[in-house]
């Protein structure tokens, strides 16, 4: 049996409020941009639903996507019933018998009438439905507490449905609800995790990614690239930002006490984020840091490196361990890309001894000397590439830029 329909519930908490009708319109948007390769589909809103009709087209490649959009709470794919009793039974026991194959084991009815003009409750189908499966397939038995196989009968306004399964959603709140923000883009396992964490919060994430040529290879940047393309299956395409940092680094290689320099260095890329997300609309800059994983993740560092912008710092990775980010890197496929062994430039020039403890004083004091950073930051972004990646490679202008 193929599904003819899915049924996509959203997060109890996307439906709360004044929030309601915008947070269902953009999931449906985002369902719409990811199935857009299925022209036969049809998708119908209810309240906290959306019923997305196949009409032969394939299922496995649409549950795909609807693991790839946030603010689901559960999606099932299910099959029509007819409006009445007998319609209802027939399509149910058609679909156990397909569910069980040759071993009956044991089952139980989940009834919900949301129609309330229907003639039978919830009790009522239960019990006909029930009894009317145990008389037609031999073997079966009832357990309501620990059933092998629940069978939901979902009697709705216009429609009947009988399903077997209830798949987990992603959760979270659909993408572009709470604002845009530019993730730090490394090539290494953390900033990638970040920035799924954040857009599954709701926030429309673009990426700024700083590389060191020819310190740095093609190929490295060429990674980036294809985690930006990751992240982008969620969202449709993402905007990548390049920026050249070489000039920065070699100067700063230079003019900064080499135990500063890690802290000078990401500064600098926090300036430069900021003065891009004045550009492009952003509220928060996004980062991979890990309290204490790094000489530069210490507290201390991360509050002196953190004064450089005035933008809200988002470090959803913050009580992460390295296991656990390791995990959300492999549940969301970017692991594999990013232990390339391709290097970022935040791997060169690194002291052999950075500092754990730095004193914001002393870091502003050295960097008033550095009379040739803002001029260098300005060309910094003056010169970044921008780019939209798209999940299909399908080519998009942007006029935004």
């Amino acid at each position: 049996m193929h599904p003819e329909v899915v049924i996509v519930r959203l997060g109890e908490l996307t439906l709360k409020g004044k929030n309601r009708h915008r947070f269902e319109k953009r999931v449906l948007d985002q369902l719409q941009t990811l199935l857009s390769t299925y022209p036969q589909l049809e998708f119908k809103q209810e309240f906290g639903r959306i019923h997305i009709e196949l009409n032969g087209a394939p299922y496995p490649p649409v549950e795909r996507s609807l693991n790839k959009v946030f603010g689901l709470n559960s999606f099932s794919p299910a099959y029509k019933a007819p409006m009445d009793l007998d319609g209802i039974r027939n399509k149910a026991l058609e679909l156990l018998r397909h569910t069980l194959g040759d071993k009956p084991g044991t089952f139980k009815v989940v009834p919900k009438r949301a129609n309330k003009s229907f003639p039978y409750d919830s009790m009522d189908l239960a019990r006909l439905v029930g009894g009317y499966l145990l008389e037609n397939i031999p073997g079966l038995s009832v357990d309501v507490h620990h059933p092998q196989t629940q069978l939901w009968v979902d009697v709705r306004e216009q429609d009947a449905y009988v399903f077997t399964e209830v798949r987990q959603g992603t959760g979270g709140y659909p993408i572009g609800t709470n604002g845009r923000g530019m993730l730090l883009l490394s090539g290494g396992i953390d900033s990638p995790v970040a920035g799924w964490l954040t857009m599954r919060m709701g926030l429309e994430v673009e990426a700024v990614h700083f590389h060191s040529y020819p310190y740095t290879s093609e190929r490295a940047k060429q990674k980036v690239v294809e985690l930006a393309k990751l992240l982008s299956q969620y969202s449709g395409s993402l905007v990548l930002h390049l920026v050249p940092f070489t000039d920065i680094q070699v100067k700063l290689k230079e003019s900064a006490k080499e135990n500063l320099l890690v802290i000078s260095m990401k500064r600098a890329m926090l300036r430069i984020a900021e003065r891009i997300a004045e550009r492009r609309g952003g509220g928060a800059i996004v980062t991979g840091e890990s309290l204490g994983q790094v000489a530069s993740q210490t507290l201390t560092s991360l509050d002196v490196i953190g004064r450089a912008a005035s933008l809200p710092i988002l470090r959803p990775l913050i009580t992460m361990d390295k296991a656990e980010i390791i995990k959300v890197a492999e549940k969301i496929e970017s692991y594999p890309i990013s232990i390339q062994p391709y290097e970022d430039c935040c791997t060169i020039f690194l002291p052999k001894a950075p500092a754990t403890n730095p004193s914001l004083k002393t870091v502003e004091q050295m960097e008033r000397y550095m009379d040739w950073m803002e001029e260098a930051i300005d060309k910094a972004v003056a010169g970044t590439e921008r780019i939209r990646v798209r999940w299909d490679d399908k080519e998009e202008t942007d006029s935004y830029f």
